[in-house]
């Protein structure tokens, strides 16, 4: 029998605020659960044996087909989503280190991508990137 992270047991994710130097964040609309048409910062499940800054490098680079450098670390969520019956633990990591510009990489699983400011993110807004963004203004 197989398991999923996630579904099956609480699964460990990861995910990158990428930010401009003029302080926009880029958001992608996810089609797929959890929060399937919500906006979201990217990232995903941690592989077996990778490190989470790893993680959030590589699904970020996977997502948006930007090249990623340096990540720091933002804050650990929980994100208990009962309506998707998904538990998950996530490292959340902020970068403004990047090169090219974002694309939509994979049609399959995201939608609409955009920059936009902090304080006027578009909704509806996932639980991960409601937290990272709440998480990256309690640090400035």
């Amino acid at each position: 029998m197989t398991m999923t992270p996630g579904i099956d047991f609480p699964g460990v994710g990861t995910g990158l605020v990428i930010r401009r130097q003029d302080g926009m964040v880029l958001l992608y609309r996810r089609l797929n659960a959890p929060e399937a048409g919500y906006w979201n910062i990217v990232g995903g499940k941690v592989d077996a044996l990778e490190a989470s800054d790893e993680a959030a490098r590589r699904e970020a680079e996977e997502e948006t087909g930007l090249r990623i450098g340096r990540v720091d670390f933002l804050c650990v969520t929980e994100e208990i989503i009962r309506a998707d019956r998904q538990h998950w633990v996530s490292l959340i990591y902020v970068t403004d280190d990047f090169l090219g510009e974002p694309q939509l990489v994979e049609p399959h699983k995201l939608s609409d991508f955009g920059w936009f400011p902090p304080e006027a993110l578009p909704e509806p807004l996932s639980v991960f990137a409601t937290k990272a963004m709440a998480a990256l203004q309690s640090r400035q």
